[in-house]
């Protein structure tokens, strides 16, 4: 592995390079938030309105979010025509993105057993912050109390034009799935339709284009309002607990990946991370994997991998795999239980491990969205909300720097298993990855 990690580097350097000014706007943001963090009272004017410039920035993201997703899934399955191909696909799809997500999961839980990052914490959880969230933290654990099965139920839309009106990112996914599959049955009939979502596709792809010319002071905004919010002095009070999030999405970024991509295809870990880090870089910077989604669309097209795996698997992935979550929330579940006292035992582990799994993966793809969904997993554990609070305000206080790691994971793995299955299906032209000299600026 340790070539691996040299060749991983080398890529996210050259990615930086190409790249300089999202770095640079990153960079900045940290500095400068920090700086702000210690002189509050001089800045309020100033990250209220970074803060709408951040916000304006992922909202205009997200506005072809949907669009994008529903054409792409249309095109996608169209193109490939054959059914038992599309089965073939989702098949792998589902065993590639079901190992990660497994594998993400053993890592958190193993971490936060083993270090115990809750025993003794209960002083740095903020009396105050817990108060203000406590209403919150009451209304999500009740409105998820015993609806495990409600949430699969919940994938299926009753009116997909309502789903589509509150952005509602499963059951769309879902009916266009079920809408594309009928196209690819009735002939030349859904050629119109077909075209149609073609345009919208291409729309907004061009869109996409267009705003990623203010990604550098989009992402600085963000970056800046985040940092503000805390400071850099947090990462002290919260050490071993960072340290063990951090080590875990370090283990599945810098070794599962690379594993999988090792054992299932013969795709070139430091090159494709280099094909890639555009999509990293603004994954990292807006928190948002959907928001992303675009971004990580035009890496893998322009970059080699056909569109016909990246319009079936990376909408999907973007909704649906959420790895990087998963990890997070099993931390963040048994490190609340330690710090409270709570004794687990084995069956009640794995029961978090299975709950994890199902919340990740029914959680959207915009920032912050993870941690709410922890309600549902705290809930299956019994622990009441007087319990939690002060541990969710303690989660919530540090939530957007781990988000940005998070997300970032979370596109990585949507990446890789796309281009395992592009390889697998001889869907990769190798000329174009490997030669990065010829790129194209993606931002």
């Amino acid at each position: 592995m340790k070539l691996h990690l040299q060749t991983i580097f080398v890529a996210v350097g050259l990615g930086i390079k190409r790249n300089w000014h999202i770095f640079i706007a990153i960079i900045a943001g940290i500095i400068f938030g920090n700086f702000i963090h210690d002189n509050p009272d001089n800045f309020k004017k100033i990250v209220y309105l970074l803060n709408i410039v951040g916000q304006a920035f992922i909202r205009i993201i997200q506005m072809v979010v949907i669009p994008l997703v529903c054409s792409a899934i249309v095109v996608g399955i169209s193109s490939i025509g054959d059914s038992k191909q599309i089965g073939k696909f989702g098949k792998k799809m589902i065993i590639y993105y079901g190992i990660i997500t497994v594998l993400a999961v053993v890592i958190g839980a193993a971490l936060v057993l083993g270090f115990k990052p809750g025993i003794g914490v209960q002083e740095f959880i903020s009396q105050t912050a817990a108060l203000e969230i406590q209403n919150n933290v009451s209304s999500a654990l009740a409105e998820q109390k015993g609806n495990i099965g409600n949430i699969f139920l919940n994938m299926i839309p009753q009116n997909p034009l309502e789903s589509l009106a509150k952005g509602e990112m499963v059951p769309i996914i879902f009916f266009a799935l079920i809408f594309s599959l009928a196209l690819s049955k009735v002939g030349e009939i859904s050629r119109p339709i077909v075209s149609f979502f073609e345009s919208v596709f291409a729309a907004t792809m061009k869109i996409t284009d267009w705003i990623m010319i203010f990604a550098a002071p989009g992402i600085f905004a963000l970056t800046t309002v985040a940092v503000s919010s805390f400071g850099l002095s947090i990462f002290s009070t919260i050490s071993k607990f960072f340290a063990i999030v951090f080590v875990g999405f370090c283990i599945q970024f810098f070794i599962v990946y690379p594993l999988i991509l090792k054992i299932f295809s013969k795709v070139p870990i430091g090159t494709f991370y280099t094909a890639i880090i555009e999509a990293l870089l603004v994954a990292f910077g807006t928190a948002s994997s959907s928001a992303t989604l675009p971004l990580t669309i035009a890496c893998c097209e322009k970059r080699g991998i056909s569109h016909k795996v990246c319009s079936f698997v990376l909408p999907l992935g973007a909704t649906l795999n959420m790895d990087g979550t998963a990890l997070f929330q099993t931390v963040c579940v048994i490190f609340l239980t330690q710090a409270y006292g709570v004794t687990l035992d084995p069956i009640q582990i794995i029961q978090i491990m299975l709950l994890v799994i199902i919340a990740s993966s029914t959680c959207a793809g915009i920032p912050g969205a993870g941690l709410i969904t922890i309600a549902l997993v705290l809930n299956g554990l019994g622990l009441t909300p007087q319990q939690l609070v002060e541990g969710f305000a303690f989660l919530f206080a540090i939530d957007r720097v781990v988000d940005m790691l998070r997300t970032t994971v979370n596109v990585a793995s949507d990446a890789v298993v796309t281009a395992v299955i592009a390889d697998n299906e001889n869907e990769i032209d190798y000329d174009l990855l490997n030669n990065t000299d010829q790129y194209k600026e993606i931002i």
